[in-house]
């Protein structure tokens, strides 16, 4: 939990405080941006919700911090009903689990509710109001875990519901060795009608994105929106594997239609499906002129 005494003094008199131990994951800043902001190397609340729809936003932003670095001056009353706010609506069928991971460096995680099975893309941390939700909504079938990074607690989200996680073979480690299903190759798949799970190496070797209802897609440290850059981009200080092969991988997403972009690091982007190919387009142009 965050400590008083450790409140930055960068954050605005009030309530609401974020602390030293802010690893500047940016988890607060894009889910409450109003009141959030990066002052320094660290986030900082430069001002105090004003609104209940802002307070919400704040606290959905305290809950899911990764490392618990945002805290109140006063006991909230308000937590219980936040806690039931998660997972948070994005679109139709498509949530945000929120509670980010430590594990994941603050990545994000979704929930895509099926009359098929649930699927949960990547892993938040195993928290039990977040279990609670969960079960409420139908539990999970299906783990889907983009890439090494962000896998956090997906042992216990599977001991718990019993659900099968995949992850690609080239991305396998001693702590996911023994998952269910294990990608293989480096042609798409069709994982059912509505899912289809396409191989990008770059970021890591095995890293794959989640393409749903020719909608969305779940991108994990693929590709994401750059507020700075003011366009999709991918991650080139953060290129484990090889920044030539990721640039293959982002021309490949051309051949596949989508509108939004739910990444696990960076910012979402959401336009009509032509925009997109042409951000996508400028994206990889972009990629072309960083070394």
């Amino acid at each position: 939990m965050a400590h008083l005494a450790d409140r930055r003094s960068e954050n605005v008199t009030g309530d609401l405080y974020v602390d030293r131990t802010c690893i500047d994951c940016d988890t607060c800043r894009w889910m409450a941006p109003a009141i959030f902001a990066r002052v320094g190397d660290q986030s900082a609340v430069v001002q105090q919700p004003s609104a209940p729809a802002e307070r919400e936003r704040a606290m959905q932003a305290l809950l899911s911090c990764p490392t618990a670095s945002i805290g109140t001056v006063e006991k909230p009353t308000d937590i219980r009903s936040v806690q039931h706010s998660f997972p948070i609506p994005i679109l139709d069928s498509v949530y945000h689990c929120g509670y980010h991971a430590e594990a994941s460096y603050g990545a994000a995680s979704y929930l895509i509710q099926r009359e098929e099975g649930n699927v949960l893309v990547d892993s938040p941390r195993f928290t039990p109001p977040l279990v609670k939700r969960l079960e409420a909504m139908g539990g999970v079938r299906y783990l889907y875990l983009t890439h090494r990074d962000d896998v956090a607690d997906h042992a216990k989200f599977h001991h718990h519901f019993g659900c099968d996680r995949l992850l690609h073979e080239n991305d396998l480690t001693p702590d996911t060795a023994d998952i269910e299903q294990v990608l293989t190759g480096s042609d798409p798949l069709s994982f059912a009608p509505d899912l289809h799970i396409i191989p990008v190496p770059g970021h890591t070797k095995g890293h794959t994105v989640l393409l749903y209802r020719n909608q969305v897609l779940f991108t994990g440290d693929h590709l994401a929106w750059s507020e700075h850059l003011g366009q999709l981009h991918a991650f080139r200080r953060a290129c484990w594997y090889s920044w030539s092969a990721l640039h293959q991988s982002m021309q490949t997403l051309l051949d596949y239609s989508f509108e939004w972009v739910l990444p696990g690091h960076g910012r979402r982007y959401h336009t009509d499906a032509a925009t997109m190919c042409r951000e996508l387009e400028r994206c990889i142009a972009w990629i072309d002129t960083v070394a």
